[in-house]
């Protein structure tokens, strides 16, 4: 392969992840890499990161994808130089001294520490203990996870943590700090596997299947407790972009329906010949919104995320009003006060036992009918309903008739379902019967999300 296919194939792969790079930026990293010096890996990382990533929040994705097309090195590395590491998995001489080593490593890790040696030491335990033999052909034969679970990491945290309350930290401060270095550390021999699993099996591979997609792309229900956090950030730059967005939109769309009556008046001027058009004021509209969301499982999330992007827009909708179940409808509009966090609100709402499910699973057909019963009012010729959750009613009556009135008495309805669309009508799933009264659209990610909102307003 060469540099120019390598270059090309990076490229594809940010594209596949998420990351929007055009052909002109695709040049520029070109411009830009032909006046650098090539032996000079971080150089070239550098030059790469500057013409091709727009946000910050996509650098992680950028970086796993780098480093599996543009490897530190090849084969063991450092690792190789030792005699033992071949057949030392069993040696709890060998594992003894790499713990010892990792230890002293990360505890002189502070403000970055001395980079290499843990590059070296994560190169090093994953050809010790995270081969795999006896894999079939094809398959992966490389594990971070088996060399990690071999230094036992847990233990590790604790002998940080008591060498930092030696030097004075508190036992807060002390174990953050700890979990912080072991998973920067943990990071890096996930990276040291997929590069040998590339060498293996090819960078596409690698790319397509253990690669994570950039923050505004990773599924909401996929997300760890790290990304979460990350998403709860992303949410009011994207409210600010979608927010200058609309506005750009309105006035483009400013002027109303045609006044034909000035319009042939002003002809007059010019023979009768009508050069220029007169339109009548466009008179704004903004739209009421209800929110019915299913706030059970990890469809909790995706509800949390929707809510604290609507809240972050609620200045262009004329009313908002939320609605949370499980199998029993709540109204949670006052909840959200302002200056209040949704995603705070809901995780409150979630730990009292009056918005706990009262029958113990999701009931669609039964908060549809409680909502009907109880809050029929909320809908109007001016409102639009949105529904939010995956349509997984345990097998219960789905009260499809309800749902017909309730999207008939709204002007506009819209079923947003957090799961892949090859995963609806599979189970207990009713997306299929449920989309045929609410269009149902698949909405997975960050980018998603905005522009279905953007599509609501």
């Amino acid at each position: 392969m060469t540099l120019v296919d390598r270059h090309i194939d990076f490229l594809e792969a940010l594209r596949a992840a998420g990351l929007s790079v055009s052909l002109a930026e695709d040049l520029d990293a070109i411009a830009a890499l032909s006046a650098l010096d090539w032996d000079r890996r971080e150089v070239v990382r550098a030059g790469y990161a500057a013409t091709l990533v727009k946000k910050q929040s996509q650098r992680p994705t950028f970086d796993a994808l780098f480093d599996v097309y543009f490897p530190r090195m090849v084969g063991n590395g450092v690792a190789g130089t030792r005699e033992d590491v071949e057949g030392v998995a069993d040696n709890a001489e060998a594992l003894a001294e790499l713990r010892a080593e990792l230890l002293e490593a990360l505890l002189d890790a502070e403000g970055g520490g001395d980079e290499q040696a843990l590059l070296d030491l994560a190169a090093e335990m994953v050809a010790r203990f995270g081969a795999m033999p006896g894999r079939g052909p094809g398959l992966s034969s490389w594990s971070a996870y088996t060399a990690l679970q071999r230094v036992a990491p847990n233990e590790l945290v604790d002998r940080i943590v008591q060498a930092l309350l030696a030097e004075g930290r508190t036992d807060d401060q002390a174990r953050r700090e700890a979990g912080r270095r072991v998973g920067a550390f943990t990071g890096l021999v996930e990276a040291d596997a997929r590069r040998r699993i590339a060498e293996e099996k090819g960078p596409d591979h690698v790319a397509s299947v253990a690669v994570r997609p950039s923050i505004d792309r990773l599924d909401f229900t996929a997300a760890r407790r790290s990304d979460l956090e990350q998403m709860r950030r992303e949410i009011y730059p994207l409210a600010r972009r979608l927010a200058t967005r609309l506005t750009q939109e309105h006035h483009a769309r400013r002027r109303g329906p045609l006044d034909f009556r000035r319009t042939v008046r002003a002809s007059i001027s010019t023979g009768g010949v009508p050069l220029v058009t007169h339109h009548k004021p466009k008179r704004p509209h903004r739209t009421e919104l209800v929110v019915l969301c299913d706030v059970s499982g990890s469809v909790a999330n995706f509800a949390q995320f929707t809510l604290l992007l609507v809240y972050a827009l609620r200045d262009q909708f004329e009313k908002v009003r939320a609605f949370t179940f499980v199998d029993h409808v709540h109204e949670v509009t006052h909840h959200f006060r302002p200056g209040a966090d949704p995603g705070d609100v809901l995780a409150d709402l979630a730990a009292t036992t009056a918005h706990a499910a009262l029958w113990g699973r999701t009931n669609y057909g039964r908060a549809f009918a409680k909502f009907e019963e109880r809050y029929a009012d909320a809908l109007g010729p001016k409102s639009s309903l949105l529904v939010l959750g995956d349509a997984r009613s345990n097998y219960s009556d789905l009260n499809l008739d309800v749902l017909r009135r309730l999207a008939g008495s709204a002007r506009h309805a819209w079923w947003l379902n957090p799961e892949h669309r090859r995963h609806w009508d599979t189970g207990d799933s009713a997306a299929g019967r449920y989309g045929e009264v609410v269009p149902m659209v698949e909405c997975r990610n960050l980018t998603q999300l905005g522009e279905l909102v953007h599509d609501i307003l």
